[in-house]
């Protein structure tokens, strides 16, 4: 272990007192969070990002950071609408993939009318994703749990995109659509 980390053994009634969880996993830290990240529009080229607009439960937050780490997205982009990254919640959620992904707020309507990438934006009658051309760059939007994504932001997507429904259900939750997302596009690149 670093010599710059200091560790203090408890026990568990102790760990119970100071953890915001019911059951919590037998490890604490305390960290300092990095102050405003800025985000440079140059570094985006080349790559994927997940933008997401208005994602208000922190268990999807910190979810979709841990697929963007199994899937290699550097980077997650969120409006100021969307759920606070270091909310308990969204930090154990993210089961540790939150110091691998670097998380930026942005107002979006500024970021995408700025960027020359391609903008996929996840909607219910888009072009199937399988049969999507992903290319080796671009922004992948997600919206709100309940509202998808805002019409101010839907007018600047160059690419929407559905996932194939064939079943009954009305929806589905964000973070298991970024999941598939993520994985259509890693598949794409590899090949």
């Amino acid at each position: 272990m670093p010599a710059n980390i200091k560790l203090f053994e408890v026990n568990n009634a102790e760990l119970d007192k100071i953890s915001t969880l019911q059951a919590p996993q037998g490890i604490l830290a305390l960290v300092n969070t990095p102050k405003n990240p800025v985000l440079s529009v140059s570094e985006l080229a080349g790559s994927f990002s997940l933008v997401l607009d208005g994602v208000q439960d922190p268990g999807n937050l910190g979810t979709i950071i841990r697929t963007a780490d199994w899937f290699g997205f550097g980077q997650v982009i969120c409006s100021p609408s969307t759920v606070e990254v270091y909310n308990p919640k969204t930090v154990q959620a993210t089961m540790g993939s939150l110091s691998r992904v670097n998380v930026f707020y942005e107002n979006l309507r500024t970021l995408l009318s700025a960027v020359k990438l391609p903008v996929f934006g996840a909607v219910l009658n888009g072009n199937h994703i399988y049969n999507t051309d992903w290319g080796k760059e671009g922004l992948v939007i997600l919206g709100n749990e309940g509202q998808g994504i805002s019409p101010e932001i839907m007018d600047l997507i160059s690419h929407p995109v559905t996932i194939p429904r064939i079943g009954g259900a009305e929806s589905l939750n964000v973070a298991v659509s970024a999941a598939i997302l993520c994985a259509d596009i890693s598949r794409n690149l590899q090949k």
